[in-house]
């Protein structure tokens, strides 16, 4: 299986020569090209990447937006992805359910809810080829099902948005705002006290891979501060802080490949 980083970029105003284009990630297995997500940056480009299928995380502007005037191929997509995108003239539509694998271009898709985001729900993919399996995930703040998700995966790719400051807040329901107390709890255990939404660290998700076994992780979907940054210093350190937890670790960029 090859994997493309075609874009590596979150959804932020600014650009680089390395991270010009919104987060895709493209697999080539057998002759057969799977794009997952394609984000306003995309839009009407992707008829030029020519994709047999298209799979789709969540239906955020810079993940799903390039489908508004159409797909040249099938896509797939979750119920909340789907209800999202309603208004978009995609021919083939196929539905993902939640751990009900599917067979698309003769990859297995696993589909797995991850805490992103309340508007639109998000998930991510354990992927398998033969005996080779990665797990894709875009945005992130936690895995539902992380032990299943990760088990015996050779790769992670995972969220970029920040290395070592968490971008995560807690919603609370109007008229059910806690109490001062509670929300200085929420800063400790917002799980406990309000809905997450917002995106975890490399760091964390390297953790992850630590815990779970997982040798190699990815990150795309890069924020500000890796594409604004000096990308050989910031690099180094995601290197830094996998290599304190047994895991090779580096930041893709737009056009790198990597064969497994």
């Amino acid at each position: 299986m090859q994997i493309t980083f075609l874009g590596t970029r979150g959804y932020i105003d600014i650009t680089s020569r390395r991270h010009k284009w919104h987060a895709s990630t493209l697999l080539t297995y057998r002759g057969k090209r799977i794009m997952i997500d394609c984000g306003l940056d995309w839009t009407k480009k992707v008829w030029s990447i020519k994709p047999d299928a298209i799979v789709i995380t969540h239906a955020h502007p810079d993940h799903a937006w390039g489908l508004k005037y159409g797909s040249p191929c099938p896509v797939y997509a979750t119920e909340q992805s789907w209800d999202l995108m309603s208004a978009y003239p995609i021919k083939d539509q196929y539905l993902l359910e939640p751990r009900k694998p599917v067979m698309i271009c003769g990859l297995l898709f696993e589909t797995f809810p991850v805490i992103h985001s309340l508007r639109a729900p998000a998930v991510g993919y354990r992927i398998t080829a033969g005996t080779t399996i990665i797990f894709v995930a875009h945005d992130i703040i936690a895995i539902e099902q992380r032990h299943a998700a990760l088990k015996d995966a050779q790769l992670y790719i995972g969220d970029g948005a920040s290395i070592t400051r968490p971008i995560i807040r807690s919603y609370f329901a109007p008229g059910l705002l806690p109490s001062c107390e509670a929300y200085r709890g929420a800063s400790k255990d917002k799980s406990k006290n309000g809905k997450l939404f917002g995106h975890t660290t490399i760091r964390a998700q390297l953790g992850w891979c630590e815990k779970e076994g997982v040798p190699r992780a990815i990150f795309t979907h890069c924020g500000s501060q890796i594409v604004g940054g000096d990308g050989r210093v910031l690099n180094a350190q995601v290197r830094k802080l996998g290599l304190e937890r047994g895991v090779e670790a580096t930041v893709a960029y737009d056009g790198m490949e990597i064969v497994l």
